[in-house]
């Protein structure tokens, strides 16, 4: 219900400025395209799987995450210094920023709402396996969770597990499966 008339409002307030002539329709369509086809977690997505699948590209993307996506050409910024951190069965990652809301938006689209929230923002800080179990997600005790606080400086993405289960699937259908959330943290993808 509050969607809807949030969607009723913003069709309001784009026809209103289309018909004062401060914004060009066709503008407003290449923009959506631009955010739906060619920035958003789908790239973050084809990262993930590239790694998944070539070690010399996991390599330098782990060394170096803001030169290893280059070669990707990814636009709509946010990505001048990316550094991705990796899980593994001892370690979970789990990023937020606590000032406010940097990202990388290049590789994981807009933020969810919930990652620009103040309670995700300080809490995930001082509890994050609570936070994380909100969120459906149960690391093992015996699993170290590293949250790492993304700056207008450094935006952080995870490189998640991917599930023994999907090895030898075609990279296409491997990004299908990478969400969003996986690339924040807050998710763990399962078989």
């Amino acid at each position: 219900m509050a969607d809807s008339r949030m969607a009723l409002r913003a069709e309001a307030l784009e026809s209103l400025l289309i018909e004062k002539g401060l914004v060009d329709a066709d503008r407003i369509e290449e923009t959506i395209a631009f955010y739906n086809e060619r920035v958003g977690p789908m790239n973050g997505a084809q990262v993930v799987a590239r790694a998944w699948q070539d070690a010399a590209f996991k390599e330098r993307l782990l060394e170096d995450g803001t030169a290893a996506i280059q070669e990707f050409g990814f636009s709509g910024g946010q990505v001048d210094k990316l550094v991705v951190v990796e899980n593994t069965p001892d370690v979970h990652n789990v990023v937020v920023c606590t000032l406010c809301s940097c990202y990388p938006w290049a590789v994981l689209g807009l933020p969810p709402r919930w990652y620009k929230d103040p309670a995700y923002r300080s809490r995930v800080v001082r509890e994050p396996r609570t936070v994380l179990q909100e969120f459906g997600t149960t690391i093992p005790d015996s699993t170290k969770v590293q949250v790492w606080d993304s700056s207008a400086e450094v935006r952080y993405m995870v490189l998640p597990a991917m599930p023994r289960s999907w090895a030898g699937r075609a990279h296409d259908v491997l990004a299908s499966k990478v969400s969003r959330d996986s690339m924040i943290g807050v998710q763990v993808l399962l078989d």
